[in-house]
């Protein structure tokens, strides 16, 4: 029998989920304030701090990357399913998107703005966490911000619980307990933004955003 690991197994799936994900997401931030308004405050700071290039890490079909891009942020996309930056790539011509994988950037050290990682967290597993969290932490420069979104464990005394996702295993992660990660990994944190779930929402999670600074 093969064994598959994490990275493989996201890959794979998002590759056989990209059009339906694509379709099923596209319009997502239009009924979504909260975030539009995260990703808008997630934009000032990155400008007030040198405006550098920002890299969106698990951008899936891009739709994220431009509304970036429209708020006046240099911004490219990463992501380990081919198909999907396949689709990003024709949704936004004038866009940067590269396949790639969040442990192993190929990004130079301390030459970004920002870091998006907007639920792409959620398919590592715990023990390898601290590792893409120190790649975030190479690549930003000095006063740069890290913006993480995920869902929430329902249970302090859990940091994380493993969730039943229709692409690939899933973690949820104690906010408090994800801080001190980001924290030993030099990303102090500044902000975040708790989303209650709504009764339309698929998951009945909590929907965490947190903005870090390296120092």
């Amino acid at each position: 029998m093969v064994e598959h690991d994490a990275y493989t197994l996201t890959r794979e799936g998002y590759d056989a989920a990209a059009p339906t994900y694509a379709e099923l997401f596209r319009d997502s931030l239009r009924d979504s304030p909260l975030d539009r308004a995260i990703l808008s405050a997630f934009a000032e700071v990155v400008r007030a701090s040198g405006d550098g290039r920002v890299a969106d890490l698990g951008c899936g079909p891009g739709h994220i990357t431009a509304h970036l891009a429209e708020s006046g942020l240099s911004v490219f996309g990463v992501d380990a399913s081919p198909a999907m930056i396949e689709l990003a790539r024709q949704a936004c011509p004038d866009l940067r998107f590269d396949v790639g994988s969040m442990d192993a950037l190929d990004i130079a050290d301390g030459t970004l703005g920002g870091v998006l990682s907007r639920w792409s967290i959620i398919h590592t597993p715990p023990e390898e966490l601290p590792a893409i969290l120190a790649e975030f932490h190479r690549v930003l420069a000095p006063g740069g911000h890290l913006l993480i979104g995920f869902s929430a464990s329902g249970d302090p005394s859990h940091p994380t619980q493993v969730f039943d996702h229709a692409v690939a295993p899933a973690y949820r992660w104690w906010p408090d307990h994800l801080a001190v990660t980001l924290r030993a990994s030099g990303l102090a944190e500044v902000a975040r933004m708790v989303r209650e779930p709504q009764p339309t929402d698929r998951r009945q999670f909590q929907e965490i955003h947190l903005l870090a600074r390296k120092a």
